[in-house]
Parts: structure tokens; sequence; C-alpha cells
């Protein structure tokens, strides 16, 4: 069953890191995906600019409304992902514990499967 890890981070907290910290935290994160692509569990990884450049779709009785990051509201973001050919959800939060982000993030870890299944 395929899981995916959801990187959430706190808003900001890239802001407050310097250009050097930020790389070095982002090579760990490629070498975590790529040690997993090695192993043959990794479908698809990638890191997600902030929400200051986002934005927010969403149709209520007709009428669309799109706002525009940042969200003053959000104190956490989705900072990436990786989406995992896992045989379990315990392998998936294995994978969770060794990936470095745990460290400064949350790494959320879902199944993968259509939305009307209760999983």
């Amino acid at each position: 069953m395929p899981h995916m890890l959801l990187i959430v981070e706190p808003v900001g907290q890239r802001a407050e890191r310097t250009g050097e910290e930020g790389r070095a935290l982002y090579d760990s994160m490629m070498r975590f995906g790529a040690d997993l692509q090695a192993r043959g569990l990794l479908i698809a990884s990638e890191s997600l600019h902030s929400t200051a450049t986002g934005a927010r779709v969403e149709t209520r009785e007709g009428r669309t409304s799109v706002v525009d990051g940042p969200f003053a509201e959000a104190k956490e973001m989705v900072g990436g992902f990786f989406l995992l050919a896992t045989d379990s959800r315990q392998e998936a939060i294995d994978i969770a514990r060794a990936c470095p982000a745990a460290t400064w993030s949350t790494v959320e870890v879902r199944g993968v499967g259509p939305c009307f299944e209760k999983g």
C-alpha cells in the first residue's frame, strides 16, 4: 500500500535559517530521498515553496474565491512530501522515524487510496 510522508513545518521557520543551514538541511533530505530510491521505495518526492507564494481556491454556492498567500491563520505548512511504495503502515512509520525532517518538523504518515475508503 502506498504511503505519503508529509513534511509539516512551522510557517516562517525557513526564514530563520541562514542560507548555509538551509542548504545543509536540504542536502540531508536529498540524501534521504536517494537512499529511499536506491531501496526501491520512492515513487516521488518534492520540496514545496512557502505559503507566501501559494493560493487557496474554493467554490461555494457557485462562487469561486482565490486567496493569495501568505495565510495569516496558518501556523504550519506542508513543506514537501515523499510518496512511498511501502508494504505496511508500520514500514512507512519506520521510514518517517529516519527522516531528517523529523528533527525540525512533523512527518505525517498517510495511506494513499480513494477518499471513500475508511482507512
